[in-house]
């Protein structure tokens, strides 16, 4: 199973979902583009994968962290309190 992040317009996580491996392939390979098209098309929206063992993006993205655009990372709740 493959997850993704929804963001709002501050590039906050607003909800992560869970995508079927089955609606990622392209020819037998799994694409992130395909993925995000899906959560687009069913739910509308902005949406980044995330990985559940944080293989990708810093951590596995939850409600109200922050995706740092530049970093390509998701960043905790904690980090952003203390950053203040």
């Amino acid at each position: 199973m493959a997850h993704f992040a929804e963001l709002d317009k501050n590039n906050k996580v607003i909800r992560v979902i869970v995508v079927n491996n089955l609606e990622l392939l392209i020819d037998g390979v799994e694409s992130e583009q395909k993925g995000i098209d899906f959560c687009v098309a069913h739910y509308g929206g902005v949406w980044v994968q995330t990985s559940i063992h944080a293989n990708i993006r810093g951590k596995y993205a939850s409600f109200g962290d922050f995706y740092d655009v530049i970093k390509d990372e998701f960043i905790g709740q904690e980090k952003i309190i203390n950053a203040d």
